[in-house]
């Protein structure tokens, strides 16, 4: 029997592991282990929200404690930004993978390197509401054009119900190293996203190794789930 690397998902902003379903019973049928993680305070996690060097430092542990060595990270939106400051500095992960993703440089933050890029108009800041106390929390009206813009019905339905509060403090700090320089990485784009301008992506693309296509919305785990899964099937596979 084949046996693969471990794929390891880490969900983007307002989400949760659930987001990853579709694409792990993709997996799974192609014989894939995978391990899609809750973020602290996102999904059924107990606990506290937290910034980005929280949620880094949890998917570290996470790595640790399963001692998932020859490891793929893979990290959807936001979770760019935490693979990339969770593989900093490690030897033990075989490949980066960015899927409509942060793939940001020392030194950046979300907001920092979005700032830094021509302005394009996209639907994720009219359905984005802020609190008092820091998080923001999305408009479902507005959030399934933003994000779920291919999706079916029932799989909008399903999602929107799940979606969660996320804190500032993830999109202002920035990472601290820059590990695409020490391991291969893909990037996933999204040409029909309304969350992340496809422009935008193609330059954190332009910073991989290797990128991808695909004419979909911002949720291709749920969208095109066997695209995506080919896309992620050979990294998996031992040498």
């Amino acid at each position: 029997m084949e046996f693969s690397r471990p794929v390891v998902l880490v969900h983007g902003a307002w989400h949760g592991a659930w987001c990853w379903a579709t694409f792990q019973a993709e997996l799974d049928r192609r014989g894939i282990t995978s391990y899609a993680i809750d973020l602290p305070g996102h999904g059924t996690s107990l606990e506290p929200l937290g910034g980005l060097d929280q949620d880094a430092a949890h998917l570290a542990t996470i790595l640790d404690h399963l001692d998932l060595t020859d490891a793929v990270l893979v990290g959807h939106s936001y979770g760019g930004a935490v693979i990339t400051q969770a593989a900093a500095g490690r030897s033990d992960l075989t490949h980066l993978v960015y899927v409509t993703a942060f793939a940001l440089n020392a030194g950046e933050s979300v907001m920092g390197a979005l700032r830094s890029l021509d302005p394009h108009d996209v639907d994720l800041g009219a359905a984005m509401q802020f609190h008092s106390d820091g998080t923001s929390t999305l408009d479902p009206r507005l959030a399934v054009a933003a994000l779920y813009g291919s999706c079916s019905p029932e799989a909008i339905a399903a999602a929107l119900p799940r979606l969660s509060p996320q804190p500032g403090a993830t999109m202002t700090q920035d990472v601290t190293g820059t590990p695409r320089n020490a391991i291969s990485s893909t990037y996933v784009r999204c040409l029909q996203d309304r969350a992340i301008h496809p422009e935008h992506q193609a330059v954190f693309a332009a910073r991989c190794t290797a990128q991808f296509d695909l004419d979909t919305d911002h949720s291709p785990f749920v969208s095109m789930p066997v695209a995506l899964a080919d896309i992620v099937d050979p990294i998996a596979r031992p040498a």
